[in-house]
């Protein structure tokens, strides 16, 4: 013990004055490094066993959290095949017109606008993908807005809380028909022209209505936030928040409305109708000859 504390009193003196210590514990540490390593093979065999350890114990939980994830969304489908069902029955018994399904077009967002008086952005479809001005923009959440211009490669979309934009909505509880209307803020909208006494209520979810045949029937636009009634004003201000994520959402789908998927008439070129034109004469002569 006594020779230990000499010796490492002697290496921290000469530590201290003399510069060859510099090579020496160089050396030193070179032939220590391995040791070094051998003796930190026990911590470094626990710190892995235990980040094993959790995350194996995080997959199993996160198994767990999946299957009861998937359990509860089997019996929502069931439930809802039941529901088609019973839907299919009724529209039969009142002889209403089935709903048809709707051809989508999925697209990517480009860039957002900079100006922030217009609630606008660039996706990456166009004229080429079959885009059109006044289609539907949703995610996968909610209605997000509608074409309003179209390029070959892309377009440009106006988003429901656009100051300039409206939406012909009904409330999902009880199918009152209102307009939503955009109030220029990324986070807000407005209803106009509701009266005091209608039957809405924080909360409620508005849907699209499909009046106006641009917007497809029952696709959710937002939810009521604040109701303030009027005693001097026959209407009472109401606001809504936004369902879809516009703030966030990067990928999205355009709806293909009935009236866009019909046929359109080919129109004959100015050629066809000048030979159409001279054949007709000669038939006409031919048909008149004995």
């Amino acid at each position: 013990m006594i020779l230990c504390v000499i010796l490492a009193s002697f290496l921290m003196f000469a530590d201290q004055r003399m510069s060859w210590m510099e090579d020496v514990r160089a050396q030193v540490s070179t032939v220590v490094a391995p040791v070094q390593w051998i003796v930190s093979l026990p911590s470094r065999g626990l710190s892995l066993a235990s980040l094993a350890l959790s995350d194996q114990t995080r997959l199993v939980n996160d198994n767990r959290r999946l299957r009861e994830r998937l359990l509860t969304l089997s019996q929502r489908v069931q439930r809802m095949a039941s529901l088609s069902e019973e839907n299919t029955r009724l529209r039969e018994l009142l002889r209403a017109t089935p709903r048809q399904e709707i051809p989508w077009l999925t697209a990517g967002l480009l860039t957002l606008d900079n100006d922030p008086f217009l609630q606008q952005m660039i996706i990456d479809r166009g004229q080429q993908s079959g885009v059109y001005n006044g289609q539907p923009v949703v995610d996968s959440a909610g209605l997000v807005g509608q074409v309003i211009s179209v390029s070959r490669y892309s377009s440009r979309v106006l988003l429901i809380t656009d100051a300039s934009h409206s939406v012909p909505v009904q409330v999902n509880r009880n199918g009152l028909r209102f307009i939503v209307r955009g109030a220029g803020q990324a986070n807000r909208l407005t209803l106009d022209n509701v009266p005091n006494n209608t039957d809405i209520r924080e909360g409620d979810l508005l849907v699209t209505s499909g009046l106006t045949g641009r917007f497809p029937e029952g696709y959710p636009v937002a939810r009521v936030s604040r109701i303030v009634r009027n005693a001097g004003t026959p209407f009472a201000t109401v606001e809504a928040l936004p369902i879809a994520r516009l703030d966030r959402s990067r990928n999205f789908l355009l709806l293909f409305t009935h009236d866009q998927l019909k046929p359109t008439r080919q129109r004959l070129s100015q050629e066809a109708v000048d030979a159409a034109l001279q054949v007709a004469p000669r038939i006409g002569r031919q048909e008149t000859r004995p």
